[in-house]
């Protein structure tokens, strides 16, 4: 069976967008004028993944991700996606505030079948995201649609997802996120900022709810945000 890309991203630091590891996005852009690179690798039973989406903010309100992943079977052949996403805000996320915006997207050659990362061929989302206790722990929840070549069929996506700072480097996240079509999933893990709003690093497992082991992963990814670029 072939398994899903991860976007975005999927993806959470400070001063940024949804941050890897999530797959549930926020309410959070790259820096205006700056760029960022979100790489990783998500490892399956019989199957590897690697990712690198990096993604600018021209204008100050309007990220651009324009980036793609390859996919490595041990009984079939490796196959590649390229993602292209533009991301605005209505109403950027603020300390002990809440935020919403718009993401719609699209994947060329699609070869893996939508799954943990909720990509079709072309789709769309509202993230919306909840700050408490000075950012300590925010909520992530998206509500979105996609359309998978594949299977022929149109899909209302969602997500729901949590990240909580025990310390200002280390954040701990949670998530859930699925389709109307589908068997939701779950993932869990830990995100570290070697330097602080410039380089995080992290690491996740999760699986399909009720899901054979050949649906649970093991992801491990780094994130670059330099402050300013142009």
């Amino acid at each position: 069976m072939k398994f899903a890309i991860i976007l975005a991203a999927v993806l959470l630091a400070a001063p940024a967008w949804a941050a890897r590891p999530f797959v549930t996005d926020d309410a959070r852009l790259t820096t205006a004028g700056s760029c960022q690179l979100e790489s990783w690798v998500r490892l399956y039973e019989s199957s590897t993944e690697f990712w690198a989406l990096p993604a600018c903010n021209p204008t100050g309100n309007l990220e651009i991700t324009l980036g793609g992943g390859r996919a490595s079977y041990t009984a079939a052949e490796t196959t590649d996606d390229y993602v292209l996403q533009f991301k605005t805000l209505f109403r950027p996320l603020t300390t002990n505030g809440w935020g919403w915006g718009l993401a719609v997207g699209r994947v060329e050659h699609p070869e893996i079948a939508p799954g943990p990362n909720q990509l079709g061929n072309t789709y769309a989302y509202l993230p919306f995201s909840l700050s408490f206790a000075d950012d300590r722990f925010i909520l992530h929840a998206n509500a979105g649609w996609l359309r998978d070549r594949a299977s022929n069929q149109e899909r209302n996506t969602w997500g729901l997802g949590g990240e909580y700072y025990p310390h200002a480097r280390l954040a701990v996240i949670a998530e859930s996120f699925g389709d109307d079509k589908s068997t939701p999933y779950w993932q869990i893990g830990l995100r570290y900022s070697i330097l602080p709003n410039l380089l995080q690093v992290d690491a996740t497992t999760g699986q399909q709810y009720g899901g054979l082991s050949a649906s649970r992963w093991l992801s491990f990814g780094l994130r670059w945000t330099p402050e300013r670029m142009f």
